[in-house]
């Protein structure tokens, strides 16, 4: 199956989507995937987590911490900046950071 049929399944809902894994992504390197997967997470306003595994997940695939945080500030534009500042405490504890710790002064 080429990529127009998956795209086509896609745009139809087809039910056989998620019974063939055709989910999976064929063109996309793990680096690809991870950022876009951080990306769509802040735009859907994902749980804490969620960030926790797919930050490992991204930084297992290479994806390194200002990349990740450059996941931010690329989404902007699209998702607004409410969400990102809500998004921006998760992605930091993901990362291993409390950015409201009084006694981690910046």
């Amino acid at each position: 199956m080429d990529h127009i049929d998956r795209l086509q399944r896609f745009a139809v809902n087809d039910p056989r989507l998620e019974v063939e894994q055709e989910v999976t992504p064929t063109a996309l390197d793990a680096r690809a995937v991870a950022v876009a997967r951080l990306a769509a997470l802040v735009a859907v306003g994902g749980a804490e987590p969620t960030y926790g595994s797919l930050v490992d997940d991204a930084v297992s695939a290479g994806v390194t911490t200002p990349e990740v945080v450059d996941v931010l500030a690329a989404v902007v534009p699209i998702v607004g900046l409410p969400s990102v500042v809500a998004a921006a405490p998760k992605l930091a504890l993901a990362l291993g950071f409390d950015l409201f710790d009084a006694d981690a002064a910046p």
